[in-house]
């Protein structure tokens, strides 16, 4: 009695494996239907950013401001600037001045890890400096 239950839970555990997507929403994967939790994926991509930017939060501020913490659109999309489609991803790096320097580096800036990654380095060699188009939205919170 004790082994058949041990076989149907163990069954009914990798039936239905759990993976975490790019866009940090849990997913659980049931046939061939996808079907998403309760997690909020712009929420846990906010915490996400928050976290990775915990020691330099003006850059998180920054996110906020440049993409509203977004780095896909709804089809699955690197999301672009809306005044300069140039402007990539959840720290809107500008492709015409940042992509060679990033390649060569070894940053792909359209990957969230990538973008993030870039806009530290950014941040380090140049301040706040590239982000200086939107500054009307995060520089007050650069004073605190």
């Amino acid at each position: 009695m004790f082994i058949p239950a041990i076989i149907f839970l163990a069954s009914a555990t990798f039936a239905s494996p759990t993976v975490l997507a790019d866009t940090a929403a849990l997913k659980t994967v049931e046939e061939s239907t996808i079907v998403i939790e309760t997690t909020n994926p712009a929420d846990s991509l906010e915490a996400y950013v928050k976290e990775y930017f915990l020691d330099t939060p003006i850059l998180a501020d920054i996110a906020r401001c440049e993409s509203r913490f977004r780095h896909f659109i709804d089809e699955g999309e690197v999301i672009r600037g809306e005044i300069d489609s140039d402007d990539i991803g959840v720290m809107q790096i500008n492709l015409r001045y940042h992509q060679e320097d990033a390649e060569e580096l070894g940053f792909n800036v359209f990957s969230l890890s990538g973008n993030l990654e870039y806009a530290k380095y950014l941040y380090e060699k140049q301040g706040v400096k590239p982000w200086k188009a939107s500054r009307g939205c995060w520089g007050h919170l650069a004073q605190k």
